[in-house]
């Protein structure tokens, strides 16, 4: 047998690739020769995908069979495989193979956005442990595909590179960007200067909503800044994509969903190949806080897939009849849940078969009750309600005198009603069928968002999730009201307000600090909604700016001006006019609440992991009760051994998360003087559990006891530390200073090996 494994072993290292050997995925942007088949070069291999690439010339063409091209095309894409230790490269469109030569130089940069940061995101050793790191609760970055695919203008990545991503839509370009109408509708904008790439000098801007802001650059840009959790919302809405005359997409709302979904799993894939190779780039969509965690350890970007349609399951409802059942639900629940989404929002903009919704303010909202009516054959029912908060108010005149707003072109003719006073409320609030969608998301450990619900149908929903005790919830962006904040608190779910005013943000900073509810992890994220028909915050005030170049919140990374192309953004004149400047929009709000308010930024993407981690079952933080001896398997759920994730479980949340180091306070004391303390090893199994109880038992010893009880029942150890053997690898440990016994352990055969090292490490004296 030991020969067949020595054999066995041989040919695994014969079949290995050589130390710093070259593979299918490694080349992805290199400069490189052609050893066969072709011109020697250099050329540039731009990837389109993995092990994919683009030949790009030294006179900046690109090479297909037949010779350069000024364009690329499918012949100029050449797929690579790798033969013999050598790479093979062949065009998608056939013809004869090349092989890849050495490295070289010479090559022209191909071209592409420029992050302008410099340095390396932080790393944690251990990916049980709490993480540091910025919250998107509320982004739209597949939108280029909704409202038919044709209404967006740019997309966050093309095959080809940033020339052909950050293009304007046809229809401007044709128009001189003066024939934008739904930018026009929804901005006011008239015209704008149509070239994005190089120049961009007319978009994108910080209110301007039918360009591309998420550009993957852009938001690598703010991965590198310290954003390290992001909830990708999957967006539609049929009725404007239905009366919008250009489309290459289906309209149904669930159809757009899966486009999304399949496109954000390719754009992880082009993001894996420019890094050379799968798993390998920052963009990691995951499915479980666990995952999300380890992702983040790594120094990566935890990616959690949502849905906000008005559609959704293709839950509409005409005359109040609904279009969908009990089975409907539950088959396309588990289709999306199969996809990767854990996050949904019940409604949009339109009620639906589920719930009422809270409407749209102002100008726009007798537009969307009009709307409203197109899709379901009824307008909102609002009344004048005695709340003293209620849904969105509606203005005194009827769409049709409220001519100012252009969205109103695009829908069929005809006056929303004109409503009482203020303030108002829908009537309509969560159906049976809504209820029973919440209670299988539960059942499913899935995160429920209740923005956009009317008033009557948020208070049913948090009824509903109180009742069972679920911290499974999130308010993503400011559609919620303010008396709904403390709720949502107090059950242990998290708040990402809209961020499209700095100094607003910064109150609402201040207002929500105060309704946190201290049981729980606090932490705060941001719900930028961008690409979502959202306007981001604006050019930063005279008394508030910020110096370039400044270091990121953890220092990890300095931050200067950004460069696109031929364009400088600068967030103290452009305001956040695409996503990679939230970084300096960060440092923005750090003049107007200084380290306070960055710190809870910072600790936004620990609090939704701990948040969801409830959500999947795991018992919340709480203070544990002081009765019950310390046994040889610990004391109170709190054992030896026990890998992180199955003592999480089993012990709930610890108050402190410090790495190796957890902790459970014990009768509402303070942490620091009366402590449940477990060390975990590196590879994160608890090694040592200890009580600083006073009173509390570990086999015939108790804290608090005299130096001669210890002596009559263990062995010293050295500098003050005492242990006795319990059995099966299991040792008893007590540590004393100045006669009595500080605190009691009991330990596995790892931590006995390094005894005063985990003692030291947990701060038990």
């Amino acid at each position: 047998m030991r020969g067949v494994g020595l054999a066995l072993l041989a040919m695994l290292l014969l079949a290995a690739p050589a130390q710093g050997a070259e593979t299918k995925y490694s080349v992805a942007n290199g400069c490189f020769a052609v050893a066969k088949g072709a011109p020697e070069g250099p050329y540039r291999l731009k990837a389109t995908t993995l092990a994919q690439y683009l030949l790009y010339t030294k006179d900046e063409q690109f090479l297909t069979p037949d010779g350069p091209e000024a364009q690329p095309s499918e012949a100029a894409e050449w797929r690579a495989t790798e033969a013999g230790g050598a790479i093979e490269l062949e065009s998608l469109e056939g013809g004869p193979k090349l092989t890849l030569g050495k490295r070289a130089s010479g090559c022209p940069q191909y071209p592409e956005v420029d992050l302008s940061v410099s340095g390396k995101p932080l790393t944690s050793p251990f990916p049980f442990g709490e993480v540091r790191g910025l919250i998107e609760g509320h982004i739209h970055g597949m939108a280029f595909e909704f409202l038919g695919g044709s209404a967006h203008c740019g997309r966050p990545w093309h095959e080809y590179g940033a020339p052909y991503a950050l293009e304007d839509c046809a229809d401007h370009t044709a128009t001189n960007g003066c024939g934008a109408v739904l930018e026009t509708a929804l901005s006011g904008s008239t015209c704008h200067d149509p070239h994005g790439w190089p120049t961009f000098e007319g978009w994108p801007t910080h209110d301007q909503l039918t360009h591309e802001q998420t550009y993957y650059r852009w938001l690598e840009r703010a991965w590198m800044g310290g954003l390290r959790l992001y909830v990708n919302l999957f967006v539609e809405n049929s009725v404007l994509c239905e009366l919008y005359p250009l489309k290459r997409n289906s309209c149904n709302e669930m159809d757009s969903v899966r486009v999304q979904a399949r496109d954000i799993y390719e754009f992880q894939d082009y993001i894996d190949a420019q890094s050379g190779g799968p798993g390998k780039g920052f963009y990691r969509i995951v499915t479980n806080p666990f995952e999300a965690r380890r992702v983040i350890a790594q120094g990566k970007m935890a990616v959690v897939l949502g849905i906000e349609v008005s559609e959704l399951f293709n839950c509409s409802h005409h005359d109040y009849q609904p279009d969908c059942n009990t089975d409907d639900i539950d088959r396309q629940l588990d289709e999306v849940y199969k996809l990767g989404v854990r996050d949904m929002e019940l409604v949009n903009k339109f009620d639906n078969a589920l719930a009422g919704v809270a409407g749209d303010g102002g100008a726009t909202g007798p537009v969307i009750n009009s709307g409203n009516k197109y899709e379901t054959d009824t307008f909102w029912d609002f009344e004048t309600c005695q709340a003293t908060e209620g849904d969105k108010e509606q203005p005194a005149l009827p769409r049709d005198v409220l001519i100012g707003n252009g969205l109103a072109a695009l829908l069929p003719p005809g006056s929303a009603p004109v409503y009482g006073p203020g303030p108002h409320c829908n009537t309509r609030g969560l159906t049976d069928l809504g209820e029973y969608l919440v209670r299988q998301m539960m059942r499913k450990q899935m995160i429920v968002d209740p923005d956009h619900l009317s008033q009557l149908a948020r208070n049913q929903l948090l009824s509903l999730t109180e009742s069972k005790r679920y911290s499974g919830l999130i308010s993503s962006h400011s559609w919620s009201n303010e008396k709904d904040y403390p709720r949502i608190y107090d059950s242990g779910g998290v708040v990402t307000p809209s961020d499209n005013s700095t100094e607003g943000f910064f109150k609402d900073w201040q207002r929500l600090r105060k309704q946190r509810d201290r049981r729980y992890f606090y932490g705060i994220g941001f719900g930028a909604d961008m690409n979502g028909f959202s306007s981001s915050a604006g050019p930063l005030d005279e008394g508030h700016q910020i110096t370039y170049p400044f270091k990121s919140f953890d220092g990890g990374v300095t931050i200067d001006k950004q460069q696109s192309g031929e364009r400088v953004f600068d967030i103290n004149v452009d305001g956040t006019a695409h996503y990679g400047l939230f970084p300096d929009w960060i440092e923005g709000l750090r003049q107007y609440g200084g380290d306070a308010i960055v710190n809870d930024l910072a600790n936004g993407a620990e609090a939704y992991l701990q948040m969801w981690e409830r959500a999947e079952g795991v018992p919340g933080p709480r203070c544990r009760s002081r009765s019950g001896d310390m046994r040889r398997s610990g004391v109170r759920h709190v054992e030896p051994g026990l890998r992180a994730n199955k003592l999480l479980r089993q012990a709930g949340q610890p108050q402190q998360r410090d790495g190796r180091v957890w902790r459970w306070c014990l009768n509402k004391r303070a942490l620091d003087k009366v402590a449940i303390t477990a060390v975990l090893t590196r590879r994160g199994r608890s090694a040592l559990v200890a009580t600083q109880a006073r009173g509390q038992r570990a086999d015939k010893v108790a804290v608090g006891d005299k130096r001669r009880r210890v002596a009559r029942h263990a062995e010293p150890a050295g500098r003050g530390l005492w242990k006795a053997s319990a059995g099966d690898g299991i040792t008893f440990v007590y540590g004393v200073r100045h006669g009595r016994v500080r605190f009691a352990a009991v330990a596995t055969s790892t931590a006995t090996g390094h005894l005063r090292r985990y003692v030291r490490l947990g701060d038990l004296w």
